[in-house]
This record gives structure tokens, C-alpha cells and sequence, in this order.
């Protein structure tokens, strides 16, 4: 389970840099293909470097009534925090303690940004709330019960909920929740330790994605690296040759050669350049420039460390049909300042 701030400043495919939330409107005013969900998914899968295979949207309205379904939840208040809920139902302030909230108090906590953390204690709110219902759920045996009530469910409550799967997915996901133990179950947050506080050239505050930290904190949620795993614990160049990703090097300066003598360089240094991928490009650079297509932290971040690349030349660009795991173009900086013979 991972949360992602709704001010990040990111890539958004066919579009200029912007906040990711704005991912899904552009798919909507713009009436492009699968709409909203599909460009959120694949501005999303661009980011992380992750395949996602199903998305799920729910209004406010059919999420309370849900949530009064299986008779509220049982969150752990542990500082007065003001919630607001919709509509003309006035704002509280609810007490520490444990509490059991109904759907629409459980809403409000969930949506609230008034606390010292704002997005980011949001998203551990929302977090929390999401496994009070797995909680609610299990503790109260309620799966049978849902599981036979789901096709009255669905027709009561199909026009609040937008999702790629079809109803017999989700059941059979639900079925899986009892099988899957709390200790199994990943929590992240991009964070503050994630990003960087910045200011675009338009004077909007936003949060600039931190690639390196980012790829480290989805490995540990989605598992592509166990952090403790032997892989941790080897030389940067065994992690490289492990990871096995297929790289490609582009000159793009006027320096004959320089591609080819990159290539002999790190092929030394345990990465995996098959002689087809070395080239020129289309246009020159100014500076070196890294693209990770399929998730290699480790072959991007020594890449990164061995060429000087900044992380804001280190892009995400998920493609799991790309021919190359992890493309660099050689810049002027490189042709200018490198130790090659």
C-alpha cells in the first residue's frame, strides 16, 4: 500500500510536467482513451517504474454507505483533529481514544488535511482507515455475508464505483483478505524524506520527486528488492550484475567514439551493453541524461553516481515493451570531464 502526495510535480504522458492529480482531469477534458483512470494508471506506472494492473474509483456518497454496510470502523484517535464532513453536517472535533466512526465521520477523518502533517498525515490517515475495513471486516466474519449480498451490493452501488475489474475479481480479491496477515502487509508513504519543496516558474508550490528515494521506498513496498535481502548487502557493481538490466549508450555530443569507449567502461563495471545498443542519438545534449524504463534502481543509481547525474535528469518512463531496461545519452558534460583512456 502506497500513498502519493497530490502536489508531486511529475511526468504526465502527452502533457507538460504537473501535479499528479491533475493526471486524471486531462484524461477526462481531453476524452482520451479509458479517460481519467487510464492516464492517472499510466502517469502512476511512469513514476514508480511499476506495471498496475487494476484501478479503483469511488465517490464520497457510495464510500459512506459502504462504510455503514459493515457497521462503521474502529480508528485510533491520538490527537484532536477538526473533520468536516459534506454536505450541511457541521464540522467536529474529534478526541483521542478509540473510536468507532459511521461512514460519513469516517469520510471526514479520512479526507481532513487539519493537522500539523497535512497531505502527508492525511495519507497515514487514509492508510488507517483503509485497514480498519480489513479489520472491520475479518473481525466481524463479514466476508460470507458480503460475499452473498455482492451482486445487490453491486447493482445498489455501481454507479458510485469506477474499476477495470469485473465483480468476480473483486470477490475473489476479497476472499484472498483473510489468507493475508497484517505482518504481510506493506505501508508507504512518499514523504518528505521522498521529495524536494520547489517552486515552478508559474510560482506554484509543488513537491519535486526524489528518484533514488523514491525506487528504494517502492521496492520495499511492492518487493521488486528486498531491502534485507542478500542483493543489500553486495558491492554496487554485484548489484548491478544481479539486476541484469540491458542498457543502452547514446552519444550525443560531436566526440567520435565516445559511445563505444563509454560502453567498453562500463561493461567493466558489470554492466549488461549489448553491442547493438550502442549508438548515436538524434540530437546533441548538453548534459547526460538517464532513463529507466522497467525499475533498475541499482543500475540507475550507479550510473547516476559514475556519470554526476542530478536526479532531475534521471527520468521514470515505464515501458515494459521497451527493447532496453535503462537508456543513457551521453552529454557535453561527459565529453568534456570523463576518465576514459
Amino acid at each position: 500500500m502506497l500513498s502519493i502526495p497530490r502536489d508531486l510535480f511529475v511526468s504526465i504522458p502527452g502533457f507538460d510536467p504537473d501535479r499528479i492529480n491533475t493526471a486524471y482531469r486531462f484524461g477526462e477534458t481531453y476524452e482520451l482513451p479509458g479517460g481519467g483512470p487510464s492516464l492517472a494508471v499510466a502517469t502512476v506506472e511512469q513514476l514508480l517504474g511499476a506495471k498496475i494492473d487494476f484501478y479503483a474509483e469511488v465517490d464520497f456518497t457510495t464510500f459512506e454507505r459502504m462504510i455503514d454496510e459493515i457497521g462503521g470502523l474502529k480508528i485510533e484517535i491520538t490527537e484532536p483533529i477538526e473533520v468536516d464532513p459534506i454536505g450541511e453536517r457541521p464540522p467536529r472535533v474529534l478526541q483521542p481514544g478509540v473510536v468507532t466512526l459511521p461512514g460519513e465521520m469516517a469520510l471526514a477523518y479520512a479526507r481532513s488535511r487539519k493537522s500539523e502533517g497535512g497531505d502527508f498525515d492525511r495519507a497515514r490517515r487514509q492508510q488507517q482507515v483503509i485497514l480498519a475495513i480489513r479489520d472491520r471486516i475479518l473481525s466481524f466474519d463479514l466476508i460470507p455475508i458480503l460475499v452473498t449480498k455482492a451482486p445487490i451490493l453491486y447493482g445498489e452501488l455501481a454507479s458510485g464505483v469506477d474499476t477495470n475489474m469485473t465483480l468476480e475479481q473483486a470477490i475473489q480479491l476479497g476472499l484472498l483478505a483473510k489468507d493475508v496477515s497484517l505482518d504481510n502487509i506493506r505501508k508507504g508513504i512518499i514523504g518528505e524524506e521522498h521529495i524536494v519543496f520547489f517552486t515552478t516558474p508559474e510560482g506554484d508550490q509543488v513537491l519535486k520527486p526524489r528518484p533514488d528515494a523514491i525506487r528504494e521506498l517502492r521496492d520495499f513496498v511492492f518487493g521488486t528488492v528486498e531491502l534485507s535481502s542478500p542483493l543489500a548487502s553486495l558491492t554496487p557493481q554485484e548489484r548491478v550484475t544481479a539486476e541484469n538490466a540491458v542498457v543502452s549508450v547514446l552519444n550525443a555530443t560531436f566526440t567520435e567514439g565516445l559511445a563505444a569507449k563509454t560502453a567498453e567502461y562500463l561493461i567493466s563495471l558489470g554492466f549488461n551493453i549489448p553491442a547493438e545498443q550502442v549508438g548515436n542519438a538524434v540530437e546533441p545534449f548538453t548534459f547526460t541524461t538517464i532513463i529507466d524504463y522497467t525499475g533498475n534502481p541499482y543500475t540507475v543509481q550507479l550510473l547516476a553516481e559514475t556519470f554526476g547525474v542530478q536526479e532531475n535528469r534521471v527520468l521514470l518512463k515505464f515501458n515494459p515493451n521497451s527493447s532496453v531496461d535503462v537508456e543513457i545519452t551521453l552529454g557535453n558534460d561527459w565529453a568534456t570531464s570523463n576518465p576514459l583512456p
